[in-house]
């Protein structure tokens, strides 16, 4: 604004590079901005007279063709954590994120965001006061606030976003330290004080890696498991199992998945969410059926090499199978397909061998795994959570077993204690390894509760859990391995991870 001439030839650039980000296929935008470019150049006068008028249409079609819509997506993803909304044809569906979840994505405390990017919260306030001074000296730097803006991101969208700050202030650091050791005139002290300084808020950097010590995936005997299943299972077979397995399962088993590190979008994911979270009934048919239209989506690209990038892009990453199964059913209503599961409904034909893995360190991720599928689809809201609890640290009197957090089970009266409340136990399920085989013993003590307790005696742990979670496949086969047969065929059973072939 202060320079006038500097601001219309920003102006002009900035409409050229607006209309070239519309929403519009590359030929159509290519056009657009060669026949601005030759108005600019044959009546410069003309283009300068209405270039606000410009800017603003170019702005409206960004706008209305959708041109922020990725950037809109990400910020949902990581920042908002809302549903992201998929539409198909007339059907638009609602997912749960996978950002709202991870733990890098997660909400984080101000002083692990500022030791995340400068190692101490004091160095990190420091930091920004040298790059304040560095971008008033050098106002170069003021292209690196972008990168900042970002870092601060992490206070909402979690640990992700510290990196992108953490080489601009460890420039502004360094320019602080330049600067206070120029005020010694004597060149040996002046360096020992950059050296002194640097080594000082490198130091909480060092013990930071020292101390960061992240476990593997999985074990060696896990990686038995997946290595003997590599044996069993062919290439062209699907091993099912949580998105967080999905590529030591293709790396060990040298199979195919569903979802991994990379493809978990909360379309991917809720049919893995839903097969393990649901009856044996209804989670073999959406193995079934999702892993076939995977299948064929792999079809529809190939035999369309010719398609546009973006048309590419939407049938990997945004295309949903629910939807395309929900219409293909004749179903208006997502929840009236899914419904449909408990029927005898028609499945596609089967064209390769499908396995279920189920380890036992999922079981710690339940209640996040259940969030993906405990939605409506249609509307977005947000089911009830069902109740879940486990524990490997009780104490066990005459009387009662303290579980902990203000839940214990009252053996006079076999029932639970909910933070004061008192409630009815279902059942009492307890299990334990004899002769290598599990043993379950069931004792049912009230039909009409709905909360069940689970003692796994080999693994030392209670789990106190709903109707809804007991019925589930993942606890119906992993920990009591009271399977369908005719749905499934246990196909290697041991106390880390359990797997399951479809028999459908």
């Amino acid at each position: 604004y202060i320079k006038k001439q500097d601001f219309t030839y920003n102006l002009t650039l900035l409409t050229f590079m607006i209309f070239a980000m519309m929403g519009l296929d590359g030929l159509t935008r290519l056009v657009v901005v060669v026949a601005l470019f030759i108005a600019l150049k044959l009546r410069k006068d003309l283009f300068y007279k209405y270039l606000y008028y410009l800017f603003a249409l170019a702005f409206i079609l960004l706008m209305i063709t959708g041109g922020i819509s990725p950037i809109w997506g990400y910020l949902k993803a990581y920042v908002f954590k809302d549903t992201i909304k998929i539409s198909k044809d007339e059907l638009s569906l609602h997912f749960f994120t996978v950002g709202q979840t991870i733990r890098e994505a997660g909400q984080i405390p101000f002083e692990t965001f500022a030791n995340r990017i400068s190692g101490h919260t004091i160095t990190f306030l420091i930091s920004i006061v040298g790059y304040i001074w560095l971008s008033l000296k050098h106002r170069s730097l003021l292209l690196g606030l972008p990168l900042v803006g970002l870092g601060f991101l992490a206070l909402s969208g979690g640990l992700r976003f510290t990196v992108y700050a953490v080489p601009v202030l460890a420039l502004g650091i360094a320019f602080l330290i330049v600067q206070l050791s120029s005020l010694i005139k004597n060149n040996y002290a002046k360096y020992s004080l950059m050296i002194l300084l640097t080594v000082a808020i490198l130091i909480p950097n060092i013990v930071h890696i020292i101390n960061y010590k992240v476990p593997s995936v999985f074990t060696k005997d896990e990686v038995v498991v997946l290595d003997k299943l590599k044996k069993i299972a062919s290439r062209e077979d699907y091993v099912v199992g949580w998105w967080d397995y999905g590529f030591p399962i293709r790396y060990y088993s040298n199979v195919k998945t569903l979802t991994d590190g990379g493809k978990h979008y909360g379309s991917e994911n809720f049919p893995t969410s839903f097969i393990l979270t649901h009856s044996q009934v209804e989670a073999s048919k959406m193995l079934r059926l999702d892993v076939e239209y995977t299948e064929q989506k792999f079809k529809i690209l190939e035999s369309n090499k010719n398609l546009e990038k973006n048309d590419t892009k939407y049938i990997k990453r945004h295309s949903s199978n629910i939807g395309e199964m929900t219409l293909n059913y004749n179903y208006k209503d997502t929840n009236d397909f899914l419904y449909s599961l408990q029927t005898d409904i028609k499945l596609p034909t089967k064209t390769r061998d499908i396995y279920l893995y189920l380890p036992n360190r999922m079981m710690g991720i339940y209640p996040t795994i259940n969030l993906f599928s405990n939605i409506d689809l249609m509307t977005g809201a947000k089911g009830v959570q069902p109740f879940f609890y486990k524990t490997t640290k009780f104490k066990n009197t005459k009387n009662y077993i303290d579980l902990g957090r203000g839940i214990i089970i009252d053996k006079k009266t076999n029932q639970l204690v909910i933070q004061k409340q008192k409630v009815p136990i279902k059942r009492f399920v307890k299990t334990f390894n004899k002769n290598g085989k599990l043993q379950t013993k069931v004792q049912v003590i009230n039909p009409t509760s709905k909360y069940n307790v689970i003692y796994m005696q080999n693994y030392g742990q209670f789990l106190l859990v709903e109707d809804s979670v007991y019925n589930s496949t993942y606890f119906q086969l992993f920990v009591l391995e009271n399977y369908d047969k005719s749905l499934f065929e246990p196909i290697i059973l041991t106390p880390l991870a359990k797997v399951y072939k479809l028999r459908i």
